[in-house]
């Protein structure tokens, strides 16, 4: 049996459907549902779901900083990105994703 490659984004990108890596993002999407959205409505792009999930993707890949997260999003391909619920023609951008994140309470968590 091959090693598991080290990226989310190959592991993502090469699972055949219904695989334990498409599962885990559903999970990982479904368990981050919970989560209230600090934003306004109005304007929003991204579901929060969305970009908490790519985040913690791209810090468990290694990427630790809020640039190396947009770039994280930035390089994602296509299919993947499309498994972990974002627009392949309109991603998040890393001005966004750190907004977002610091504006979460973390006290508000359901866990």
């Amino acid at each position: 049996m091959p090693a598991l490659p080290s990226s989310l984004i190959s592991s993502l990108s090469t699972a055949p459907p219904g695989s334990s890596a498409v599962a885990s993002a559903a999970d990982l999407l479904a368990a981050l549902g919970s989560l209230p959205d600090p934003r306004a409505r109005r304007g929003v792009r991204h579901a929060l779901v969305t970009v908490v999930a790519a985040a913690v993707c791209a810090v468990v890949a290694g990427y630790r900083s809020y640039p190396a997260i947009g770039e994280w999003v930035a390089d994602l391909p296509a299919d993947t990105a499309a498994v972990l619920g974002i627009d392949p023609g309109r991603r998040p951008s890393e001005a966004m994703i750190r907004r977002l994140l610091q504006a979460l309470d973390a006290t508000g968590w359901p866990w």
